[in-house]
This record gives structure tokens, C-alpha cells and sequence, in this order.
């Protein structure tokens, strides 16, 4: 079930909350409360958040509400609600990765991601809730419960930036951290309705991060819409010497979401959702519905052929594997019984992964990311499902990567974004992917927001949302 926008502060989109929060029609005192209100109310139904940060939050309003009032606004960020999905480090307060391993976990620094959204004046609800060490699955054997999908609380909202999610879809706080390591931001965004970006990588900074993999992670933000992506990737990007992984480029401007995209060189990967791991019928019906839409504004749209999408799946496994192992070996051996089961089981695999298939899958990587750039060169952005089918039943979903359309591009790199593109006839929502050509987030992100205005999904919210 689902219901039209209600007009409460908490379900704006950032870039309304923002344009009112600067000429003062929206303090950020007010837009705090709502969010927190909203979290005690509907929060025991989703179990998105496994730390709420109401007193430090409330703080932080009254702040941003003073330096306002002074004249000094930061942003589009300032007093904005935002969510951190619990791996990334909060100096002072707990970041657990949901594990029982690290249940006393309290960094004394911040991660270089929250110190940006702080020093931008957003306001922090809380740690939300992830799969273990984000690949430890929908687990009910952890501290906390697992999250919800706000569609229907009996759904699964994917994984591992599960929480993150569902508050976002929910309207407990405007945006949320997520990271991506095979398609964690992304596979959520399609399963619970809201926009993901996966950066290109390098791009967003990882240190304070817990990690999963080296090679693969990826930081990026969960919001409504892909606009709000744009106006937090405006303070996350950027090069961190902290971070051995980033990439020092020039800036990238993210003002321009609003430009048409007629002109725009659409590729779709259909042989991923057609042939090589097939959807249902009615995320195919979706996506076609989505391609008309993309056609009506202008871009020209042709079907396109790059590897199979297991290609690039199996060397994605061989190097994530590997390196999980490589990250939590030593826990793994002193303390195996503070894992929940299938995290334990996901992560100790890497153990059986051979040097020499570890590099060959760095060799394929290689390949595969050079085949990818020449096809992309006649190519601006590449257009598929997100997902496979819609969610399913809490906890039914043992496939990890089977369900999404997503690890080829933890693997090459580039900037991949899932906006919603449907419901299926039980109202449960569908994803649309648009990938682009490394360090083109922007232009991604200029098509979603484009692709979204057309569509008109934004303007239905889970009915959980209008209870509070």
C-alpha cells in the first residue's frame, strides 16, 4: 500500500528542506524533532536504526539553527537530517558493523565522509542497521535485528545498506550513507524505492570505513531522489590522502541536475536481465516502460552488448573473497563464535580462494575494465534493472548476488545509480540502473533526477510513511 506525499518536514526531499531551511521557513530545530518523532513512532516496525542519536542530534540543531539565523549558512546539507549506515567510524559513539565482534567498538575519530556531512552542518539521526560487517546477509542471530522493507514490513529490504534504506524510504531522516561493495547500495535503493549512487571509485573517501574489500568498496549516499544524491556527493567527493584508494582528480560539478538529456547515447545491457540472468516479467515490463520514458526526452536509445554479466560476477567473487578474509582472519580464528552464522560462513570462503585465481581475476578485471571503456567511448550511459525480481520475504533470500544486476561494476569501477522505476502488483517497489563512463557521476546522476521528473514515482511513499 502506498500513499500520496504527506506535507510533513520530514518527507521533503533535501533540496526542498533546504531552499526553506535558508530563507528560514523551516528551522532546523523543527525538522530535527520531525525526524526523531518519526524514528520513536515507526521505527519498532522497521528496525532501521541500532543507535538513535536524538540528544547529539537535537544539539547539532540548535546550532545550525543559530548560524542561520546569524547569516551563516553552509549549504544545502545544513540541518538536514542524515542517517550513517554503522561501519563508518564516529569518534566517540559506537560503530559496531552490526556484529557482536565489535558491539564495544568506539573509534576515537570520525570518518572522513561524517566529518565532511559535519562540517556541512548535517545533522546525524543515528547508526543504522547493516548486514554483519555489510555481507553477513539478513541474520537474526546479531545483537539487533535485521531491517524491514518500509513497503511492507514482512519484505526484505536487501543488503548491506539495509537500514539506511528503509529510513530513507520511510522519511526518518532525508539521506543516509551507504557503501557498496557488490551492489549494497544499490540492490536497497531498488528494493525499498529510493535513489543510490555507487560512486566512481575512488571518488568518495573510504578511510574510517570498516572494510570489506579493498578493491571493491565503495562509499556513496541512499536519498529520495537522485537530485539529493547530487547535493551530498557535492560534499562527499574529493580527494582524501587518508584514504590510499582515492583518486585525485579535478572536482566535479554536481549543480547541473536539471539540463535535458535529449542527445544522450543510452545503451541497454539487455542480454543481462534477458538472457544471462533472467527477470520477471514485470521488472521487464518496467524497464521497457522506462526506456519509453527515456526516448520521450530525447536520448536515443539502442540495445548494447558488453561481457556476460557472470564474467564479471565470478572475478568480482574470487577478489572480494579473498580480501574479506584477509580483513577479519584474525577474528575469524581467535573469536568465530562472535559472528553471526552467515557472515561467518560468507567471509571464512575467502580462505579457499588460491593465490593464483586471485590474480587471474585481477587480470580479467583488467580486461574486462578496458573492454568496458572502449564499448563506452560511442556510449554515454549504459541503462538495465537493478534488480532481478522485487523483494522478497524477510530472510527468504540466500542468493546474495543472484538477485541484482550490480558487481560488474564494483569490479570496473564506474558510477552506477538505481532509481525507482515501478511497483509490481503487490506494490512492492522496482529499480532501474544507469551506469556511466568513470568520474561521470554527475551526468549519472542529471539522467536519474531527468528520468525520475518524467516518470512521476516520487511522489508515492511507502503507507508507513503517513503514520507519524
Amino acid at each position: 500500500m502506498d500513499t500520496q506525499l504527506p506535507s510533513t518536514p520530514a518527507l521533503l526531499t533535501i533540496a526542498e528542506a533546504a531552499a526553506l531551511i535558508r530563507t528560514r521557513q523551516l528551522s532546523p530545530v523543527d525538522l530535527a524533532a520531525a525526524a526523531f518523532k518519526r524514528i520513536a513512532a515507526l521505527d519498532h516496525q522497521l528496525n532501521s536504526h541500532i543507535l538513535v542519536l536524538e540528544d547529539e542530534g537535537m544539539a547539532a540543531a540548535k546550532v545550525a539553527e543559530a548560524e542561520i539565523a546569524a547569516g551563516n549558512w553552509r549549504g544545502p546539507l545544513h540541518g538536514v537530517p542524515i542517517g550513517l549506515k554503522d561501519i563508518y567510524n564516529t569518534a566517540g559513539i559506537a560503530t559496531t558493523g552490526h556484529s557482536a565482534l565489535f558491539q564495544d567498538h568506539v573509534p576515537t575519530t570520525d570518518a572522513t565522509c561524517v566529518s565532511k556531512l559535519a562540517q556541512a552542518g548535517a545533522i546525524f539521526t543515528g547508526k543504522l542497521a547493516t548486514w554483519e560487517f555489510a555481507i553477513g546477509g539478513t541474520s537474526f542471530d546479531l545483537p539487533w535485528p535485521p531491517a524491514r522493507n518500509p513497503w511492507n514490513p514482512e519484505h526484505d529490504p536487501s543488503g548491506s545498506s539495509s537500514g539506511s534504506a528503509a529510513a530513507v524510504a520511510a522519511g526518518l531522516c532525508l539521506g543516509a550513507m551507504g557503501s557498496d561493495t557488490g551492489g549494497s547500495i544499490r540492490g536497497p535503493a531498488a528494493w525499498c524505492g529510493i535513489a543510490g549512487l555507487k560512486p566512481t571509485y575512488g571518488l568518495v573517501s573510504k578511510a574510517g570505513v570498516l572494510p570489506l574489500s579493498y578493491g571493491l568498496d565503495h562509499a556513496g549516499p541512499m536519498c529520495w531522489t537522485a537530485a539529493d544524491c547530487a547535493l551530498m556527493m557535492d560534499v562527499l567527493a574529493g580527494y582524501d590522502p587518508a584514504d590510499p584508494c582515492s583518486a585525485n582528480v579535478p572536482a566535479l560539478d554536481f549543480s547541473d541536475m536539471t539540463s535535458p538529456i535529449a542527445g544522450l547515447r543510452i545503451g541497454v545491457v539487455r542480454h543481462f536481465y534477458e538472457t544471462d540472468m533472467p527477470c520477471t516479467p514485470e521488472i521487464h515490463a518496467a524497464t521497457e516502460e522506462a526506456l519509453r520514458v527515456l526516448r520521450n526526452l530525447g536520448a536515443v536509445v539502442n540495445d548494447i552488448t558488453i561481457a556476460p554479466f557472470q564474467t564479471y560476477g565470478a572475478a568480482a567473487g574470487q577478489i572480494s573473497r579473498a580480501e574479506a578474509y584477509s580483513i577479519h582472519e584474525h577474528h575469524l580464528r581467535a573469536t568465530p563464535e562472535k559472528y553471526g552464522a552467515i557472515c561467518r560462513q560468507r567471509v571464512s570462503a575467502g580462505a579457499f580462494v588460491r593465490g593464483v585465481d586471485y590474480v587471474n581475476a585481477q587480470r580479467e578485471r583488467a580486461k574486462l575494465v578496458a573492454d568496458l571503456a572502449e564499448t563506452m567511448r560511442d556510449t554515454d550511459l549504459l541503462v538495465f534493472p537493478t534488480a532481478r525480481y522485487v523483494a522478497p520475504k524477510l530472510g527468504t533470500d540466500r542468493t546474495l548476488g543472484g538477485a541484482f544486476f550490480n558487481r560488474a561494476f564494483n569490479l570496473t569501477g564506474n558510477p552506477a545509480l538505481s532509481v525507482c522505476s515501478g511497483f509490481s502488483a503487490e506494490g512492492l517497489p522496482i529499480g532501474l540502473q544507469i551506469v556511466g563512463r568513470p568520474f561521470e557521476d554527475p551526468l549519472v546522476l542529471r539522467a536519474g533526477a531527468a528520468y525520475e521528473a518524467a516518470a512521476g514515482w516520487r511522489s508515492r511513499r511507502p503507507a508507513i510513511a503517513a503514520m507519524a
